[in-house]
């Protein structure tokens, strides 16, 4: 890692989706940042990518057709890794390979959670970037949710120093679907709903479970209980929505993904306090849009947040009519009636804050708060869950026999 900070951090884009764009949005309110190249399958996204950060001002991007050429340019210091999950490794290990061999002077690296489909391919992932000398970063933004960060703050310093530390974070998420077909591929994406949904909800309360200026360590894993179901795309009416939408690929009749699942996580801090962990997430979720719960309990206090009670509504009767749009909220199910709005989704939902953060760390060379290793632990308790969903019991951690454990709708010709 650099001994003197850099003046500006240049970072290049590795994919240039939805997500590359609603991290790229975010940036707008991040100092000392400057987005100089993109690499992604499609040219047209490409474009569309180096025009939105002309738009915005976050300075001059260049597309290029290969991610070798990327790697090698003298004007990208870190890469933010957003493609999809079953593409990671095989980009990790390119960048391993271009660093190795003295092609690339990148060296920092942020990932797009969850870190990856296996706890196999999780530690790979963390091995390779430490191998090649690179300061990382896991890009879980619930972490830096404003309201996660204020609350957090708030009931550690006045509530648990006065009558002792939080027992118990409960954390759902809930909408109606993703947003691209690999999503709803079991092999691709590594799962369902647990693994895309459930990545954000153990983690966010795991962290909220944490003392302040503890190591995420602090916590120690003992159990795991999990479950899943689905609820609505394995009906016949839906699934036949989700082929004419996606193609014959994503086949709900023969093929599905959960769409609900649930997790209990059994901790135990270190001077022996069981604390514990309830997650729910689901993709059967139909309201104005996105929903994001929290609770935070202890001896004497809570801690709620909800994304949809928003301070800013409007209403708009049925003679209002207009194109189907995510102007409001994430996920938006309707353009009518009286809808929730999110002002600064970026702010909310904690990528300004994630994305202010990982380029403050690169810049100075220091460790972000969330890194691989925290990516690896998210998926040591998801492929936990899954295994005690699939034989019907309680997995007891350390679970060694999970390394090479692939979910039952991930695995091929399952």
């Amino acid at each position: 890692m650099s001994a003197s900070p850099k003046e500006r951090l240049r970072v290049g884009f590795i994919g240039s989706g939805f997500i590359a764009q609603f991290h790229l949005k975010s940036m707008i309110n991040v100092r000392n940042v400057d987005v100089t190249g993109v690499y992604g399958l499609s040219p047209e996204g490409r474009k569309e990518f180096c025009d939105l950060v002309s738009s915005l001002e976050l300075g001059d991007c260049k597309s290029y057709e290969t991610l070798e050429d990327m790697l090698r340019a003298d004007d990208v210091d870190a890469v933010w890794l957003l493609t999809p999950n079953h593409t990671r490794v095989d980009v990790m290990r390119t960048i391993h390979k271009e660093i190795k061999d003295g092609r690339s002077s990148v060296t920092a690296i942020a990932c797009e959670k969850p870190l990856a489909r296996t706890i196999g391919e999780a530690r790979e992932m963390l091995h390779l970037a430490e191998d090649a000398g690179l300061n990382h970063g896991y890009l879980e933004n619930q972490v830096f949710c404003t309201p996660v960060l204020r609350g957090k703050e708030i009931i550690w310093r006045r509530a648990a120093s006065a009558t002792g530390r939080p027992y118990l974070a409960r954390a759902a998420e809930e909408h109606s679907g993703p947003h691209s077909p690999w999503f709803w591929q079991g092999d691709k994406q590594g799962g369902g709903v647990l693994s895309d949904m459930m990545c954000h909800s153990v983690e966010v309360a795991r962290h909220l479970l944490t003392k302040p200026g503890a190591g995420r360590n602090s916590l120690r894993v003992k159990e795991v209980n999990g479950s899943t179901a689905n609820l609505k795309w394995t009906r016949s009416h839906y699934a036949d929505k989700l082929m004419k939408q996606y193609g014959p690929e994503v086949d709900y009749h023969k093929r599905p993904s959960e769409d609900f699942a649930r997790g209990t996580v059994l901790l135990e801090d270190e001077e022996g306090n069981e604390v514990v962990i309830e997650a729910t997430t689901s993709w059967a979720y139909v309201g104005a849009g996105l929903r994001i719960q929290l609770e935070l309990l202890g001896p004497e206090y809570a801690m709620e947040f909800n994304s949809l009670n928003t301070g800013l509504k409007v209403f708009m009767s049925r003679e209002v009519s207009g194109s189907e749009g995510e102007d409001l909220v994430e996920k938006q199910n309707a353009e009518q009636g009286l809808m929730p709005v999110l002002e600064d989704e970026a702010g909310v939902y904690g990528y300004t804050d994630e994305n202010r953060h990982m380029v403050e760390c690169f810049r100075k060379g220091e460790t972000p708060l969330e890194t691989f290793d925290d990516g690896v632990a998210v998926v040591e308790i998801l492929m936990g869950l899954y295994r005690s969903a699939e034989i019907g019991e309680t997995v007891k951690f350390p679970a060694h026999d999970l390394t090479d454990y692939v979910p039952v709708v991930a695995r091929t010709g399952a």
